[in-house]
């Protein structure tokens, strides 16, 4: 069933995150993204962009009708307001909102909230229970801490684009930010570290993510690897150096497929569907490390079987035969797919700009306060009055502020 999104306006049911507000000071990708995972479940999130230059993310990649479709996405679920924060009104307003909210998440470089006096000293004089999160590219200390940070620098500094594409092929990078929403991931989880510890300390503190850290987690033990064994990954395509047959393999329609065999039984099984259990009985089958090692022949094997069959008839003889087979898709598919769409993982979101959206749902399901997308990516500043106006400000304060560009 569709889960239905109100209006900002509209009162929501208890989610878990209720109550607790961010503000998201962040642009494009890690940090804004960490905060709309909070918004998904209940925390009131505040987008503050600069007056004239907004989020950068509302002008990338497609837009319709001049409507950038990413935004509507990456802003659901947050109130969009103004504020110039290296001018002296913006600064005090900054500071006033700071004293409501529970956690900050901005991704300037180093320094500049200190220059603007808007530090750690100042945000936690205002509000001790504040959680200050800062999400850059490096780190707030270190000989890097003061370069931009990019997404795709992490992806290519932690070794992933090493060890990503063929063997004779170059380095490869991914076509979307992968290390931006792992290290949102990572600061989703840290934010909320930190308020857990809060509630036993009653003090708010520093978070400091850098985009770098948390895709080397993700890429598994190859620093244990280099270290006792002097190992470094080569790249291997879409084969596994830990188990074989593991590869995409073209079907009689045209088609693609992905077999994995990581445990194995499975291996044993892909074997005796593909009409090859005599591989079973060799000595280097019994472990994956060994079956990578002979992975030319066991792709010849699965790789001719599945070629003389459509996909369908692939996939649903490897369903019989309790192996492991997934179809390789495109976003199409991934519209269409019966599992999916069982899950609402593709939900549809009502817009007042651009109509019936669709985009993927919350990351997961809780059984007695879920989460929702309450709506899409608002206007740029489409709150600031309204904002400011619970915040105590009167209107001619509002006007004021903005005479002086501060909003």
């Amino acid at each position: 069933m569709t889960r239905t999104p109100q209006p900002p306006s509209a009162a929501a049911s208890p989610t878990p995150l209720q109550g607790l507000r961010v503000l998201d000071l962040a642009t494009l990708f890690a940090g804004p993204l960490a905060a709309t995972m909070l918004g998904d479940f209940g925390a009131e999130v505040i987008k503050v962009e600069h007056p004239e230059r907004p989020d950068p993310s509302r002008g990338h990649g497609p837009a319709k009708d001049g409507i950038g479709l990413w935004w509507k996405m990456l802003g659901r679920n947050k109130r969009a307001i103004t504020l110039d924060l290296s001018s002296p009104g913006g600064r005090d307003t900054l500071l006033r909102l700071a004293t409501t909210a529970d956690v900050i998440i901005e991704n300037f470089r180093p320094g500049t909230l200190e220059k603007w006096g808007l530090g750690w000293a100042e945000l936690n004089t205002a509000n001790p229970r504040l959680v200050l999160t800062r999400v850059t590219g490096f780190g707030q200390f270190g000989p890097y801490s003061h370069r931009p940070g990019f997404g795709t620098l992490a992806e290519a500094m932690s070794g992933f684009a090493a060890i990503t594409g063929e063997p004779d092929g170059p380095p490869t990078l991914p076509p979307f930010g992968l290390a931006d929403s792992i290290a949102a991931l990572a600061t989703s989880y840290a934010v909320l570290t930190a308020l857990t510890a809060r509630a036993t300390t009653g003090r708010g503190q520093v978070v400091d993510m850098a985009i770098i850290e948390p895709i080397l987690t993700v890429l598994g033990p190859q620093p244990l690897w280099y270290d006792q064994l002097g190992l470094v990954q080569p790249r291997t395509g879409n084969r596994s150096r830990n188990n074989a047959p593991r590869n995409t393999y073209r079907t009689a329609d045209g088609q693609w497929v992905a077999v994995s065999t990581s445990a194995q039984s499975v291996a044993e099984r892909v074997m005796r569907l593909v009409g090859r259990p005599d591989l079973i009985d060799r000595p280097w089958f019994t472990t994956g490390t060994g079956r990578a090692e002979h992975a030319d022949e066991l792709d010849r094997a699965v790789g001719d079987w599945i070629a003389d069959r459509t996909r369908a008839d692939a996939l649903a003889a490897f369903e019989k035969a309790e192996a492991a087979i997934a179809p390789v898709y495109d976003i199409r598919d991934v519209m269409e797919d019966p599992q999916y769409q069982a899950l609402d993982t593709i939900t549809e979101v009502p817009d007042p700009e651009l109509g019936p959206l669709r985009m993927q749902n919350v990351l997961f399901r809780l059984s007695e306060t879920p989460g929702a997308i309450r709506w899409a990516g608002r206007p740029h500043g489409a709150d600031t009055d309204e904002v400011l106006t619970e915040l105590g400000l009167t209107p001619a304060d509002i006007s004021a502020l903005r005479t002086q560009g501060a909003l």
